[in-house]
């Protein structure tokens, strides 16, 4: 299974948990700030595992890449998890449109992003450079919504510091990992 770096954890978790004969491979989670390279990194790592014989699944969502992976996992006979983005597979992808829907200035975070939140999105941007770049990435949200997987009173400490950051509201939403799990399933199972 060749892993989205965000989601890694939680499917080395599962696959484990779960007793999978399942080899995670994981790819960098900072893909995600160009990803085109994502396309590039996923296809590598493709056809690698499959030049070795194994059956291949990709752990991720489309992830910003408009179709490419798609476009991988058809060319090669490999399925992806379904959705957009890492908020659909938790959250499920009607309840994040409502969110959406209620206030578009939603800036989502999920645990990996909060534990990685300076390293992925300050310095992944630049912003510990250039911090007068905040305005023009991020002045436009309105509030911040946390998708939970597993808090821990560390996470919600980080979280509070990433909405002083911002000096917007945060809404913690309690998702789990089940989603998750029932999509991997199905990769597993095909």
């Amino acid at each position: 299974m060749v892993a989205c770096g965000a989601l890694a954890g939680h499917v080395r978790d599962i696959v484990s948990r779960r007793g999978w004969p399942v080899f995670v491979r994981s790819l960098p989670a900072v893909l995600h700030n160009q990803p085109q390279k994502i396309v590039l990194s996923a296809e590598r790592a493709v056809v690698c595992a499959l030049g070795r014989g194994h059956s291949v699944a990709l752990a991720y969502a489309d992830c910003g890449t408009y179709g490419a992976l798609d476009a991988i996992c058809a060319r090669y006979g490999v399925r992806r998890l379904p959705g957009l983005h890492c908020y659909d597979v938790f959250a499920g992808p009607a309840r994040l449109r409502r969110l959406l829907a209620a206030e578009p200035g939603t800036y989502v975070l999920t645990d990996f992003l909060l534990r990685g939140f300076d390293r992925l999105v300050i310095e992944g941007l630049g912003l510990d450079r250039y911090p007068g770049l905040w305005p023009d990435y991020f002045g436009h949200y309105r509030r911040l919504v946390w998708l939970a997987q597993s808090p821990s009173s560390s996470l919600v400490a980080e979280a509070s510091r990433v909405a002083g950051l911002f000096g917007l509201p945060l809404t913690r939403i309690d998702v789990g990992v089940s989603r998750l799990e029932r999509e991997l399933e199905q990769l597993v199972a095909a």
